[in-house]
């Protein structure tokens, strides 16, 4: 019912948008282009902001057409390596002279596109052969295609090293950190030829009983079954997963909007001041910001319950209680792979010493072999994005992963 309700509101608004930006259309042609001037411009932002009132359901692209390498520009050719219904093993080829390390970013599967890496993938770009996990939007995976839960998650992180080949890097960031820990364990429990030379971590909940964030105490505040009663909801037959059990993007962003609702106000104020006072830079920063932030997707409802029950409950792998199909998890298999672990000194998602229990699992790496860095005055975003990620966070991963080369 809830998918059915927010569907309908979204159709509801899909006329008045369509109309505001026909307006805005309009003011982009000769005729129209005195209404745009004076309290013209009031109108204008209201219109554009009216527009942008509604989200998207479709990825939206990288956009990384070029990279400096050595000091030229290289052309950056986005390639599908493996393609499965719920997930492509993009590839950010590059033709260069010397082989770079190879490095599949495991992007989070937690109600927004894989785009929300960007300035990570661009940051890695330039020095390193990059691949990443674009997940597909569950709303959209037929119901023939099976379920799609935690085991099946962790089985596309393996299979994307095997087709990437020996001697790959593993970088997984916030949500997929368990599951990355865990493909690396098990991949050495099987002494398999693909497991990554460098893990690294980046802000994410390994061991959520250290220092609980409001996102942990909210996951443990209830049992499982009020999270599949209150927030699963039913694919409409309007779409190529109908009858698929999701949880849907739209409502993860609205959890993660309530946290920091002021936030998203005065920016939206700003918004409409910057648009009036006609500071284009000032207002595309913001637009480029919400075009991302508002482009959602949906989880399979397996994966979502499964998340919150073995990781922010149950505490599986801290615990030594996770299961691969099954099989035991063990970190301690963990021999061969350097490991670094970074986290955000003001991260409110995932707190300091979260990730950093990943060291305490992988007792088998010798000391030289494991790494942590805590990123002072950056929050759980700037882990990944921004001026210290690329200046301060980058360079200890570029190390760790030359190291282990």
């Amino acid at each position: 019912m809830i998918y059915l309700t927010y569907q309908a509101l979204s159709d509801l608004m899909a006329p008045v948008r369509a109309a505001s930006s026909a307006y805005l259309s309009a003011l982009e042609t000769p005729w129209g282009a005195p209404f745009a001037e004076g309290f013209g411009r009031n109108l204008a932002a209201a219109h554009e902001l009216i527009a942008r009132a509604g989200l998207t359901h479709h990825r939206p692209e990288f956009g990384i057409p070029h990279v400096s390498v050595n000091g030229k520009a290289v052309d950056v050719i986005e390639e599908s390596a493996l393609v499965t219904p719920f997930g492509t093993l993009l590839h950010f080829r590059k033709d260069t002279p010397v082989a770079q390390p190879r490095v599949l970013v495991v992007a989070p599967l937690s109600g927004h596109f894989s785009t929300l890496l960007r300035g990570t993938v661009q940051t890695l770009l330039p020095e390193n052969d990059v691949y990443i996990t674009d997940w597909h939007n569950a709303r959209d995976v037929s119901l023939a295609h099976g379920d799609f839960g935690l085991d099946e998650y962790t089985d596309h992180i393996i299979r994307f090293l095997e087709v990437m080949g020996p001697g790959s890097h593993l970088l997984a960031v916030c949500q997929p950190c368990v599951s990355a820990l865990a493909a690396t364990a098990v991949m050495a429990q099987q002494d398999h030829p693909a497991q990554p030379r460098s893990l690294t971590l980046m802000a994410g909940p390994i061991d959520t009983r250290i220092n609980p964030t409001k996102v942990n105490e909210l996951a443990s505040s209830r049992p499982i079954g009020w999270f599949e009663r209150n927030l699963i909801a039913t694919v409409p037959p309007r779409f190529e997963g109908a009858g698929r059990r999701v949880y849907p993007g739209f409502v993860q962003l609205s959890a993660f909007m309530s946290m920091n609702l002021e936030r998203h106000v005065k920016a939206h104020a700003d918004l409409y001041q910057h648009l009036v006072d006609g500071e284009h830079e000032k207002a595309e920063a913001t637009r480029t910001f919400y075009d991302e932030y508002f482009a959602v997707l949906d989880l399979t409802a397996e994966f979502y319950l499964e998340t919150v029950r073995e990781v922010f409950q149950e505490h599986a792998l801290p615990l030594g209680r996770m299961r691969w199909h099954g099989e035991m998890v063990d970190p301690k298999a963990i021999r061969r792979t350097a490991l670094l672990t970074v986290e955000g000194e003001k991260d409110d998602i995932c707190a300091l010493g979260q990730t950093l229990a990943a060291h305490e699992l992988c007792t088998s790496l010798r000391p030289y072999r494991k790494k942590h860095h805590m990123q002072a005055g950056v929050g759980h975003y700037g882990v990944f994005s921004g001026k210290r990620w690329q200046h301060q966070i980058y360079p200890i991963v570029r190390n760790v992963i030359l190291s282990s080369e």
